[in-house]
Formats: C-alpha cells, sequence, structure tokens
C-alpha cells in the first residue's frame, strides 16, 4: 500500500489529523511526495480548516516544482475557501 492511498484513506474519512501526521512522516523518512499525495492532503487541511498547515503544503507544492493540472489548483482552491 503506498503512501498516496493511505493518506487519501484518511483524508476521505474525514481523519485529517492522522492524514497530516502520515505526510510529515513520509517526508522525514525521505520519500517525495506526487500530485495525488498533494490533493488528498490538503483536501485534509481544508476539513480540518488549518490555514497554517494548507499554506506549507501549498509550499511545498512550489518547492517541488510541480506544475499545476485542474485537479492540483482546485485542491488548493477548495483549501483557501474553506480555511
Amino acid at each position: 500500500v503506498s503512501w498516496s492511498a493511505i493518506i487519501g484513506s484518511y483524508a476521505q474519512h474525514g481523519k485529517s489529523k492522522e492524514a497530516l501526521q502520515l505526510f510529515r512522516q513520509m517526508r522525514l523518512e525521505g520519500f517525495v511526495p506526487n500530485k495525488v499525495t498533494f490533493v488528498s492532503i490538503l483536501s485534509a487541511c481544508a476539513i480540518k480548516a488549518d490555514l497554517v498547515e494548507g499554506q506549507w503544503i501549498h509550499s511545498c507544492i512550489l518547492a517541488s516544482g510541480f506544475k499545476y493540472n485542474v485537479v492540483l489548483a482546485t485542491a488548493l482552491v477548495n483549501m483557501y475557501s474553506k480555511c
């Protein structure tokens, strides 16, 4: 099972705190998040209405050099609108 799948599952079931903890652990262990992971973790931030975490995730996306696609951009708009 991938990190993204577990993080996504936590986010979909309203377990934002666990999703964020796992995201941090993933990064500490040297794994690089992909766009799917970022979309899921942004959803967790939106559910939790955690602007500080959401902004940190946004900075991680920018630092990763990913180009925005519709899904990732929508997740960012959703997060900012709920925070």
